[in-house]
């Protein structure tokens, strides 16, 4: 049987989509480069190579292929089955290709998965009836096991985590479990993929630079995580074993000649005695090269911080969200900012870069709030940030909260980009208020970015907060965001 797994062609003039492999799927502009690896499709392909079918993947977004030529090397593998990764906010254009691909292959059958949790109802096979399939959550088991039915024609009954028909009516089976022992699955199947094409490089760790996952999952509760809730449907972290974990990195690094290894874990270092012995691995085996890691801040100190970076760490991403401790808790991130502040200062002075990550609109946001972040952002002085604002995936608790008060403002999926757009709206705040104070906090960022390029406005917040009393000494978003606070 042919198995062809596919990021879809997904664009607009001036932006290339981010979908496979984000966590919050959006539009980046042309002139950027960020492109996340699709883990969950290069997962479930080695998966199915390992059991000797005839696989291939292909990932439309980071080859930049148009729609003609997409569908045309779909056609010429000429797959049994067609499985595409989706989400909320591609939705529409998803569907488009999930009606061409009906039409150019009748005989194929189409399945789904993906950041989509509507997919997941039956109402949704119901109104759509070139998809024959969904897959939910975390699919990698969930599409052997849907493979091995076709293939021997078994019933679909009973698949678990499959959403599919029988006679007509729609079945809905119950959620798989997770996928315990990570290291039973095989390396990704890098070998199709562009693998010079995928760029996330904390710190500006150098080119070319890979991708990895050496765990699963988070067990914090932050309301607007996606894939806890919606990929996972549960908070429980899952790790690769320190040796498989290491062995990858530096295959990748010695036989594929990467430069650089980003470990893209939803949290790398909640276990942090398995973090310390990474390190110690890492550092045995002397791979040499920089590698970064997506992490929470409060669960650093002086020591591990020290062990990774004699390791070799070059970067970290710290999630930050908001500088007010109210909207922390709100939001049920439980995050020590006092220790942030500490960790952060202390990743810096060990030669660590760091990106930060902060959101507007998160409930309970106010101009005060808003400005406290974008105040805390320059006095952390990053290497990198990124400022967005909070978007509630359906599916997320996130969603259900802000359905149920009444403060989602746009029902237009295309719209829920985070960077962009705002679909929400607070007490005080409207959807229009918080895109402008997004908007305005990048270009006082950008702003920041020019006074350190300058070695007489060198560095320090202090000296940045003085730059914004003087708005000709450079271009400013500062004082106008200061000015439409006030009247807002």
């Amino acid at each position: 049987m042919k198995i062809l797994l596919a990021n879809a062609p997904w664009s607009k003039p001036g932006f290339y989509g981010v979908r496979a492999g984000s966590r919050w799927p959006h539009f980046e502009a042309e002139n950027l480069e960020y492109m996340p690896f699709p883990f969950f499709m290069a997962y479930a392909t080695a998966l199915l190579e390992r059991h000797g079918y005839d696989v291939s993947l292909i990932d439309a977004v980071a080859e930049a292929l148009d729609e003609q030529t997409f569908y045309a090397r779909v056609e010429q593998f000429a797959p049994e089955l067609i499985v595409l990764e989706v989400s909320t906010i591609s939705i529409d254009v998803d569907l488009r290709h999930v009606s061409e691909l009906h039409n150019r292959l009748p005989g194929a059958k189409i399945g789904l998965c993906g950041l989509h949790s509507y997919m997941y109802e039956p109402e949704f096979l119901a109104e759509h009836n070139a998809v024959d399939m969904v897959l939910i959550g975390e699919y990698e088991t969930t599409l052997l096991e849907l493979v091995q039915r076709l293939e021997s024609g078994a019933q679909l009954d009973g698949c678990r985590g499959l959403v599919h028909r029988r006679n007509g009516d729609v079945q809905v089976e119950k959620r798989r479990p997770l996928i315990e022992d990570l290291d039973s699955l095989p390396w990704p199947a890098r070998h199709f993929l562009p693998m010079h094409d995928y760029h996330d490089e904390p710190g500006y760790i150098p080119r070319p630079s890979v991708q990895m996952w050496s765990s699963r999952g988070c067990p914090f509760g932050c309301i607007f995580c996606a894939w806890p809730q919606i990929m996972y449907g549960s908070r429980r972290y899952r790790k690769r074993s320190v040796v498989d974990t290491v062995d990858e990195m530096e295959w990748l690094v010695r036989r594929a000649g990467f430069k650089s290894v980003y470990f893209d874990d939803d949290t790398f270092n909640i276990d942090r005695k398995r973090t310390l012995m990474i390190a110690d691995e890492i550092k045995r085996r002397r791979i040499g090269v920089p590698w970064a890691i997506m992490a929470r801040a409060d669960l650093m100190d002086e020591q591990l911080l020290t062990a990774l970076r004699e390791s070799g760490l070059h970067s970290l991403k710290y999630g930050v969200e908001s500088a007010s401790p109210d909207l922390i808790r709100t939001c049920d991130k439980r995050l020590d900012l006092d220790k942030v502040k500490r960790m952060v200062r202390l990743s810096h002075e060990l030669g660590i870069s760091t990106h930060l990550t902060f959101m507007f609109g998160l409930p309970g946001e106010t101009i005060d709030t808003a400005r406290s972040t974008i105040d805390l952002a320059l006095e952390l002085a990053p290497e990198s940030l990124q400022f967005t604002i909070a978007t509630p995936f359906p599916g997320s608790r996130y969603h259900r909260m802000l359905s149920a008060e009444g403060k989602i403002v746009q029902s237009d999926f295309s719209r829920y980009d985070g960077f962009r757009s705002a679909v929400v709206r607070t007490d005080e705040l409207s959807a229009e208020q918080l895109e402008q104070i997004c908007c305005e906090a990048n270009e006082l960022w950008n702003d920041f970015w020019y006074a350190r390029a300058h070695p007489d406005l060198r560095t320090t917040g202090e000296k940045v907060r003085d730059l914004i009393k003087q708005p000709s000494r450079i271009p400013g978003a500062a004082k106008r965001l200061v000015k439409n606070s006030r009247t807002s």
